[in-house]
């Protein structure tokens, strides 16, 4: 699963060619997904290593299971999926490309797996009480609790989560579609049973990202239409559902006192709120007043000079607000810059980087961030994935045999930005930039460049937000300083959305949080040519590279750990060399501030920073700081 984060200051669930060298690429020990047994029902599934957890286990360790139930959780959430919008919405239909749909509306939904939050990449029965390998591996079968029911009352079964399989290959949001392109079947064996069978082409790993999507009733979609054209709460079956609705405003999730599945070990000591409450604000300084007033109760902030200066007022003096960081997840992060190659200027990566030379980070930093970031150079920073020095010889044996497609840079040092000098105005940097745009065939007419057809190089930032003009106004004066016609474009988040899913901008930034053991279907909407003229996908640079495409054809083919993390090192490696995506910044730890009225058990999981899903509602802390 790839979560998107805040565009904010912080960083937020494939070619032939390749083939012979990664078949050369050593093969070192560790257990793979192919050693688990077939024709065995199954409680768990993971990529690489055996289960943390026993078939009778209890309950996950992270959770507190005599945590009270109670109480209102008011905050903003920093993470979210599919089409989800944190700044308004305008459905309630969080599965389809089209729409702004509020975050957290998967919660509604149950699966037919659930992730542990404490293990890489484990997955235990949630609908499924077990799972069946078929001794081919294209199949999997699922033995679903007859229990399970939907918030109707109506029964959960097969005919229903084969209906939502098919629904998703056919119509679903990109980050949906895209894993169940190798879906053969999705067939009701019998109520409680389902099979899906694979293509044989998937890889080994899909199953993992394809047993969480969430799970749809057929009976509701049979009378309504599955898009966004509804603001209206599909029949879910999860451990909230959604109560008050305000358009664009407001939206919470009560929780369902009596849901089949709370008492399953995956649910235990979770879902302690008995309402999540959502408020939408137009920008950061409305939801931060906010929340100063106790309005909000929980704000994970995503602007560095808040952070440092704004974090003085009467409620935090009195210790009724405390704030504190947590440690990042042992998940790879990117936060980067699109460069839209749909768009023939930026086709030449020579004019990429001369885009990104132009950004002074080292000042960007001291003068705007108070030095709370750290420069990132990766798509996959925070994370052994991460490619350094020069390529060992696993990851040469993935390059080499598409040298002459490759840019060099990919087979010397991992390729980094430099850094400048601190004064925002580089010498340097910006006359490197100014000779790559020369040498990529541009000339200097006047003060700008043109090509030989007389057209000024333009280049648009397009942004939903008053912070990122304050960070890029800067870069857009050094970018006009070496020749280029750069401006921001700042819209309504609505519209930033439906750009970005159109993918109508020049330049646009994301963050992502990958999975800790990225598939190859988890990469295919980030990096993958099939992605590239797929709307809503993110693949927002239009990446439609062959050697890519190997490179993520790789993945899948990785029997252990040490071998998916070479191929994710050499794709770094290729990435950093074309600069698709300008790496910008990141922080090593959620900077969070949250009325002193909760409790939660420490430390967090090293592989999730779920909040509203185990914190809960402490009468007798809150009774202290008048909020009881």
């Amino acid at each position: 699963m790839r979560w998107r984060g805040p565009r904010s200051e912080i960083g937020r669930r494939e070619f032939l060619a390749l083939a012979a060298g990664a078949a050369t690429a050593s093969l070192l020990p560790g257990r793979s997904f192919a050693a688990s047994p077939t024709e065995t029902p199954l409680h768990g599934l993971s990529a690489f290593g055996e289960l943390k957890y026993p078939a009778d286990f209890p309950n996950f360790d992270y959770v507190n299971v005599d945590a009270p139930k109670g109480g209102t959780f008011n905050y903003g959430p920093s993470q979210w999926l599919y089409n989800q919008n944190p700044y308004t919405f305008n459905t309630l239909n969080s599965f389809v490309a089209k729409g702004d749909a509020p975050p957290r509306m998967e919660i509604c939904f149950d699966s037919l797996m659930v992730s542990a939050l404490d293990e890489p990449d484990s997955i235990y029965g949630l609908v499924a009480n077990t799972v069946t390998i078929s001794p081919d591996r294209n199949s999997f079968e699922f033995a679903l609790w007859p229990e399970a029911r939907f918030h109707d009352g109506s029964p959960l079964t097969a005919d229903d989560v084969a209906y939502s399989y098919k629904l998703f290959k056919e119509n679903g949001h990109p980050d949906l579609l895209l894993p169940l392109r190798e879906l053969s079947e999705a067939v009701a064996v019998n109520p409680h049973t389902l099979r899906l069978t694979f293509s044989g082409k998937q890889s080994d790993r899909t199953i993992l990202d394809v047993a969480t999507f969430p799970i749809l009733s057929k009976a509701y979609f049979d009378k309504v239409s599955f898009d966004s054209s509804r603001l209206e709460a599909p029949l879910g079956s999860g451990p909230y559902k959604v109560g008050l609705v305000r358009a664009g405003q407001t939206v919470e999730y009560e929780r369902v006192a009596d849901y089949w599945g709370r008492d399953l070990p995956v649910n235990k000591g979770m879902y302690n709120f008995d309402r999540l409450r959502v408020e939408f604000y137009g920008d950061r300084q409305a939801a931060f007043e906010a929340f100063k007033k106790g309005e909000v109760l929980f704000r994970e902030e995503a602007t560095s000079r808040l952070w440092a200066t704004a974090y003085d007022f009467p409620a935090l003096n009195e210790g009724k607000v405390v704030k504190r960081e947590f440690p990042s997840e042992k998940r790879p992060a990117m936060q980067a810059i699109a460069v839209n190659q749909r768009r023939e200027r930026f086709r030449d990566v020579r004019v990429r980087r001369a885009i990104a030379l132009c950004f002074d980070f080292e000042w960007t930093n001291k003068s705007l961030f108070y030095g709370l970031y750290n420069r990132s150079q990766s798509s996959f920073e925070r994370s052994e994935f991460k490619a350094s020095g020069m390529p060992g010889p696993e990851e040469l044996a993935l390059l080499e045999p598409m040298r002459d497609r490759l840019p060099a840079e990919a087979f010397g040092e991992a390729y980094s930005l430099p850094a400048s000098d601190g004064t925002g105005r580089d010498r340097k940097l910006l006359g490197e930039a100014r000779r790559l745009m020369i040498e990529a065939g541009w000339k200097l007419s006047g003060r700008v460049f043109t090509n030989d057809k007389g057209e000024t190089f333009k280049l648009e930032i397009l942004v939903d937000d008053e912070g990122f003009v304050r960070i890029y106004s800067p870069w857009v004066e050094s970018m006009k300083a070496i020749g280029l016609d750069a401006s921001i474009r700042m819209v309504d988040s609505a519209q930033h959305q439906a750009r970005q899913n159109d993918f109508d901008f020049d330049l646009i930034s994301m963050a992502l949080l990958f999975s800790s053991t990225p598939t190859r279907e988890g990469m295919d909407g980030i990096f993958h040519s099939k992605s590239a003229t797929l709307p809503g996908s993110g693949n927002l640079p239009g990446t439609a590279d062959p050697a890519i495409d190997a490179l993520v054809d790789a993945i899948d083919r990785a029997e252990n750990r040490e071998q998916l993390t070479n191929v994710l090192r050499a794709l770094d490696r290729v990435l950093r060399s074309r600069m698709d995506w300008i790496p910008s910044w990141y922080s090593a730890n959620h900077r969070v501030a949250f009325w002193d009225m909760f409790g939660f058990k420490e430390p967090k999981p090293d592989y999730g920073f779920a909040t509203e899903t185990l914190w809960w509602f402490d009468k007798d802390k809150a009774a202290a700081i008048g909020k009881g």
